[in-house]
């Protein structure tokens, strides 16, 4: 298993102060995160940890997305489907809203994994091949 390049604490000073559980929780968090990124690139043929080591990726770089991923897993409700919209009306009985991730899972943004290079973004792309 490789080493992690993020720590509690780099969540805590890029995010929130966190209470002892969300600690806990974003200990385990980094290290699921890191590996599934590391995964990401594997699949697309790349080796994170080679790509840092190159300077293909600033480390503090990939720190902060781990952050961001971290800290939005960690904004997911555990206890029910958190809403990022919520609307209600009276007398026609509606009743709508947002989920901020419906899974409630761990999800990568394309354009996290863009920022990193993993996945780049290609235009006009015609392989006559």
């Amino acid at each position: 298993m490789a080493w992690n390049y993020t720590t509690v604490q780099d969540v805590a000073d890029l995010w929130r102060k966190m209470s002892n559980d969300e600690q806990a929780r974003a200990e385990k968090l980094i290290d699921v995160v890191e590996n599934s990124l590391r995964q990401e690139a594997y699949n697309r043929g790349k080796d994170l940890d080679e790509m840092v080591s190159n300077g293909d990726i600033i480390t503090e770089v990939l720190v902060s997305v781990v952050v961001d991923i971290v800290s939005r897993t960690l904004m997911t409700s555990t206890n029910q489907e958190p809403m990022t919209q919520y609307s209600q009306s009276a007398l026609g009985y509606v009743q709508s809203g947002s989920f901020l991730n419906p899974g409630g899972g761990i999800f990568i943004k394309n354009s996290e994994l863009a920022k990193l290079g993993i996945k780049k973004q290609r235009c006009g792309v015609i392989d006559l091949c």
